[in-house]
Parts: C-alpha cells; sequence; structure tokens
C-alpha cells in the first residue's frame, strides 16, 4: 500500500506544530498526478487529525503563483448519514443528488463548468452515525476522475480500516510523533422533535437528516438512503414530515432562515400528509419571499399529480390559464393553472421525446422533438396564410440544422443551436445573434411594448436581445452552472424571466428592475415556466410546484 511522500516544492509554510510531516506529505500526494485518488490521515486521539485537514483546506499556493487549485471542499463527518453528506458535498460541487448513488452518478456526467475539479476533505469518520455506509460512498467517490479525497479518522475505526485495505489508498499516519490536541468533541445536542415543522425548520438540518435516516427519535422508523417512501405519508411516523425532508432535502440542509426552510418544506408535502402540517408550515414561511399557491407530487390524488416534467409552457390566446406539461414519453399534458387540474392532452403525433414547446398567441403549439426538428399542433382557430408559410420556413431549416431551444410569439419563431447563436425568423427576415459559448439550451421571446428574446445557455449566462439591434452586452445573468431552462412572459408586474440551473437553483429575474428572487425545490429542476398572471411554475421528475412571489 503507497504512503504519500513531501513535495520538492512545498513552499515551507508551517501548520499547526507537529503535524508538519504530515502537511508535507499531503500537499506531495495533492501534486502528484499519479498518486492514489484516495488518502487516509489516520493516528490517535489527540494527533493532530482534524487540524491537519483544516490547516489544508485554507492553504494556498506559494507568493507570485497564479495557477488556479483545484477546489478544497472541507466536510465534517460527525453525527453524518450517508445522505446527510452526498447532500452537503453536492451542495458544495454544485450538482444536485437525491441520494449517494445520484452523487456518484452526477459527478462522473456532469459538465466541468459546475464542478471543475475537487478535494474533498472529510474529517472525523470514526464520529458518523453511518461509518460503514460513508465508507462505501468514499470507495465510489475515489472512482471519479475529477475528485480526490482525504479522509481523517482514528486508527481503531473499523471503516477507516476497510478503506486502507483497498488497492490504491495512500495514508498519512500521524502517530509517529506528539501533535496537537484534536478539537474536543462536543456533548451530544438533544434531537428536535421530528414530528414538530417549527421544531424541524429551527434545528440544525443535518442533525433533521441523520435523525429521519436512522430513526433515532421517538416515533420514528428505520431510514432508508433513497429517499422518499413509496407507502403512505402517514406511514413516515411523523405526518408526512420525513418523507417531504427526504423529497428536498438538498434544499434543507443549506444555511437559511427558519421561513425559508419552511417553504421549501411546505412545497414538498405531499397530499396524503397530516392536514395539520400545511397551514402551520404556511404560518412559519410567512416571511419568505414566496407563497405557494399549490404543489403536485408523485403519489398525489386530488388532483393526481401530472408525471415527470421535461418540458414546460404557459399558453395564451384561446388556451389562456392553460399549462402545457410534457413528459420524458412524448405525452403533452393541458392543466388548468388555477389548481393543476386535468384539462385534457395535446392531440399530437410527434415520436418520441419533446425537448421544447413553444404555445403561439393564436392556439397553435410548436414542439422541438429530441433531433432537433419542428412540428406544429393547431389550435381551434385558423391560422393567417403568412404564419403557415414562416413556420414551414423554419420546419424546412431545422430539417437541415437542428434546433436545440425554441419559442414563439406573434409573427415569429426563435431557435437556439449548438453552436451558440440565437435565431429569429420574422415576417420581415431572419436576425441572428451570437449569444453563448457553446449550446444555447432556452430561449424565450416576450411580446412586450419593446419585444425582446431571451436566451441561456450552457456556458451558464442568461442573455437579452432585441431582433434587429445589438444583444446587450452584459448577461442577465451569469453563474458557474449550466442553464437547463428559461422562460420569460409579460405579466401585471412586467416582463419576468424565470431561469433554471444545472445545481437546482430557480431564479426569478426583472429585466426592467427591481430584486431577483430564488428558489431551491430540493431534487434537479428540469423546466421553468412564468404564467401570464406572473405565477413561477417548477418542474422536476417527481414534482410540479406553482409559486407566486409576495408583493
Amino acid at each position: 500500500m503507497p504512503s504519500a511522500t513531501p513535495s520538492p516544492a512545498w513552499d515551507g509554510r508551517r501548520p499547526t506544530t507537529g503535524t508538519e510531516p504530515g502537511a508535507a506529505a499531503l500537499l506531495g500526494w495533492l501534486t502528484d498526478p499519479d498518486a492514489p485518488r484516495l488518502c487516509l490521515v489516520t493516528g490517535a486521539p489527540g494527533s493532530g487529525k482534524t487540524a491537519l485537514l483544516g490547516w489544508l483546506a485554507a492553504h494556498g499556493p506559494r507568493s507570485g503563483r497564479t495557477r488556479r487549485r483545484p477546489a478544497r471542499v472541507l466536510v465534517p463527518l460527525a453525527g453524518q448519514s450517508a445522505l446527510g453528506t452526498a447532500w452537503a458535498v453536492a451542495d458544495r460541487l454544485g450538482v444536485v443528488a437525491g441520494t449517494p448513488g445520484d452523487l456518484v452518478g452526477a459527478l462522473a456526467t456532469s459538465e466541468a463548468r459546475p464542478t471543475g475539479r475537487a478535494v474533498l476533505l472529510l474529517t472525523d469518520l470514526h464520529a458518523a452515525a453511518e461509518p460503514d455506509a460513508l465508507a462505501r460512498l468514499v470507495t465510489e467517490l475515489a472512482e471519479v476522475g475529477r475528485v480526490r479525497l482525504v479522509v481523517e479518522a482514528r486508527d481503531d475505526t473499523p471503516a477507516l480500516a476497510a478503506l486502507r485495505a483497498g488497492p490504491r489508498v495512500a495514508v498519512v499516519d500521524l502517530d509517529g510523533g506528539p501533535g496537537p490536541l484534536d478539537p474536543v468533541e462536543e456533548p451530544a445536542r438533544p434531537l428536535p422533535d421530528l414530528s414538530d415543522p417549527a421544531a424541524v425548520c429551527a434545528a440544525d438540518p443535518l442533525l433533521v437528516t441523520t435523525a429521519y435516516v436512522t430513526g433515532s427519535a421517538p416515533a420514528g422508523v428505520p431510514g432508508t438512503l433513497d429517499g422518499p417512501e413509496p407507502s403512505g405519508e402517514t406511514a413516515d411516523g411523523h405526518g408526512g414530515l420525513r418523507t417531504a425532508w427526504m423529497r428536498a432535502g438538498q434544499s434543507l440542509c443549506r444555511a437559511q432562515p427558519p421561513a425559508d426552510r419552511a417553504l421549501v418544506l411546505l412545497a414538498a408535502l405531499g397530499d396524503g400528509a397530516d392536514p395539520r402540517l400545511r397551514p402551520t408550515l404556511a404560518e412559519l414561511a410567512a416571511g419568505a419571499p414566496w407563497r405557494l399557491r399549490w404543489a403536485r407530487h408523485r403519489g398525489d390524488l386530488t388532483p393526481p399529480w401530472p408525471g415527470p416534467v421535461t418540458v414546460l409552457g404557459a399558453a395564451g390566446g384561446p388556451l389562456e390559464g392553460t399549462l402545457l406539461v410534457g413528459d420524458r414519453t412524448g405525452t403533452v399534458r393541458l392543466l388548468r393553472e388555477a389548481d393543476a387540474g386535468s384539462a385534457g392532452r395535446l392531440a399530437h403525433a410527434v415520436p418520441g421525446r419533446i425537448t421544447a414547446l413553444a404555445p403561439a398567441p393564436d392556439g397553435t403549439v410548436l414542439l422541438l422533438d429530441d433531433r432537433g426538428r419542428l412540428h406544429t399542433v393547431r389550435g381551434t382557430a385558423s391560422r393567417p396564410p403568412y404564419l403557415e408559410r414562416l413556420t414551414e420556413a423554419v420546419s424546412a431549416t431545422l430539417a437541415r440544422h437542428p434546433g436545440t431551444a425554441l419559442a414563439a410569439i406573434g409573427g415569429s419563431v426563435v431557435v437556439g443551436d449548438r453552436l451558440g447563436s440565437v435565431h429569429a425568423f420574422g415576417l420581415t427576415g431572419l436576425h441572428q445573434a451570437a449569444s453563448h459559448s457553446g449550446r444555447v439550451t432556452a430561449v424565450a421571446a416576450v411580446d412586450s411594448a419593446t419585444p425582446f428574446v431571451c436566451s441561456g445557455g450552457a456556458d451558464g449566462t442568461v442573455r437579452l436581445w432585441t431582433p434587429g439591434r445589438d444583444p446587450v452586452p452584459e448577461p442577465l445573468a451569469d453563474r458557474r452552472s449550466p442553464v437547463v431552462s428559461l422562460h420569460a412572459a409579460e405579466t401585471p408586474h412586467g416582463p419576468l424571466v424565470a431561469v433554471a440551473w444545472g445545481d437546482g437553483l430557480v431564479e426569478l429575474h426583472r429585466p426592467e428592475g427591481g430584486p431577483k428572487l430564488s428558489f431551491r425545490p430540493g431534487p434537479p429542476v428540469r423546466a421553468v415556466a412564468v404564467t401570464g398572471s406572473g405565477s413561477l411554475l417548477v418542474g422536476t421528475d417527481e414534482s410540479l410546484l406553482c409559486l407566486a412571489a409576495k408583493k
């Protein structure tokens, strides 16, 4: 089993007295491209293991060097479950994970921009609530190419022994000499009442997660690492709170005021939950910037859950007040905006998956399939001949040059492509803008007093453009995560733009000025939309939410 060796490039800046040899060894391991991806820091109590990892997290490059180093992410494991750790790591690395397995998959397949290369520093494996499950997670993460891990534990930890027996592990042993005392372990904190929404929203979320997973509180039941229970809400022993927590856990575990946590928990509550929870959580969420209009989740019956969401649209004209919700099979359901009740299905014969939809003002719905080709579903009203000719021209163009995003307003069809350009096909001709670096992932068009196009890309930017003019030079938003969905609409409050990123964040922007609002439902967001009344729709694999911004 290889050991880490000191780096000759180390500049001599000293960590806490007594751990200098271990610090040199860790820096040598970090700079060795052929070193194992997993490094274990071992030693007896008081040898300075936790202090060493804390120093490594803060240790910067030598003075004068500008080379960017991989992010170092410190995650304490004391009292943690594998699920809580997965949520914490995912949040720090800019991905979304419902389970530990999801975390491994997300880091292995996500684009480099949100995650980059990272070094995970995991302390106190010996004090974890689920050390064996965490050891399995560490082993799987060590196989991910852009992640390296340092795990700290006492010598007598069985889970550490299992990791140490692996074929590709480096070891830094601090028992070779005296070191500083590790921080004194805090006494166990009392568990909150897991059936009391006020207590749950105010408590340490990692403590709540561990208690829900392990069933270590009164009225608890054995936990699961696989997310929400498939059975009834009340069967979780907490009136539905546990099921809601498991559904939205990554969002709930972020640092935030209790009112914001209450809103997220309320939005994740299924219709089988204790009916007393909803008004209580709504009262607790009074200080949050959003009001929940309604939420529909997998397993809901009144009205039934509409299915996994892949695309969303809010219709106007003859379909005013109707939502279009597409799933991964290509089915597009029509829902009433007021309560998400069923209003039928869109009659179309598009084979395969639908990647974008665009309701036109006359009731026609344009669809983009997974090959980037355009399809038209006509409404009940007859279309003017010039709109028919425009749609046919766009369809012929996309048959040769597939699109990646789609929007429509009166007299225009807007398409994004994989090279970063946005094309506005209109009655006065074709206008184009090279707006993004890489694929355009979403476009929206707003028919306001000054019509504009909004586009989002894999480069993480959201940009505004009025066809026929130069694009606005400064992005409306720019984050280190790809845009996965975007929608805009003219509302009584002015134009609003909703954006969802790959790290699970949803934002509502006001291009004409005003504060932006954000929301994280917890699971990965697949689609967003803004209704004509100004409500925000958020679609995931197992939920559809409708939120209204408070005045």
